[in-house]
């Protein structure tokens, strides 16, 4: 396969990448970095971080470049230039929950959880807001074409899902958005392989 993802045993920030492979029908490799293999690798990688993404020749770093970048190889990145903007809009979105997530499962998860899990709606609230204002909820977050944020967004639902089971109650649409995409075939297929369901979320045990 040209694809290989280059990150450590967990979810983190590259199951919505594997989705969107998934789902577009694509293979890739799987680079498996260990807390062993990862301080003599760490000085190569840019920033110092990973995923590491490699398509054919080329190398890119940061999570959401990558999603951008397969967005664009697979025409998800909406029908025109203002679909695209709004698909960025979203996705920026969707960082800045992951980035509040994250804080909270690697620095606060005991004392934070319960605070954290109280103002989850207010920031699920603009997403429930951007599908009542597409097709009555009933179709993608932007237009009528599955978007690179689509595949961020369901996996950041998802694991919300996970950390406060009842957090989409209150939100219809969004509750109907993730069943609906859930039941793609290939993204079905996927959630239900043994890479996808014995990786864990995050690398602490935390979710």
């Amino acid at each position: 396969p040209p694809y290989t993802i280059t990150y450590f045993p967990v979810r983190g920030r590259c199951e919505a990448m594997r989705m969107l492979l998934a789902d577009q029908d694509q293979s890739w490799k799987e680079e498996v970095v260990t807390m062993e293999t990862w301080p003599p690798l760490k000085p190569s990688c840019l920033f110092r971080q990973l995923p590491k993404f490699q398509d054919g020749d080329l190398t890119l770093y940061q999570s959401n470049a990558i999603l951008r970048h397969l967005g664009r190889s697979f025409g998800l990145y909406g029908k025109d230039q203002k679909e695209a903007a709004l698909v960025d809009m979203v996705n920026d979105g969707v960082e800045d929950l992951r980035c509040k997530y994250a804080t909270l499962i690697y620095t606060n998860y005991e004392a934070g959880k319960e605070k954290y899990v109280k103002e989850l709606p207010e920031h699920l609230k603009p997403f429930e807001t951007l599908l009542s204002q597409n097709q009555g909820g009933q179709a993608f977050v932007v237009g009528s074409q599955i978007s690179f944020a689509d595949y961020n967004l369901l996996d950041l639902l998802r694991i919300h899902q996970v950390l406060n089971p009842s957090c989409l109650d209150a939100f219809p649409l969004l509750s109907a958005y993730v069943a609906r995409l859930s039941a793609r075939p290939k993204i079905k297929a996927f959630l239900a392989s043994p890479e996808h369901v014995n990786r864990p979320i995050n690398g602490n045990g935390k979710n």
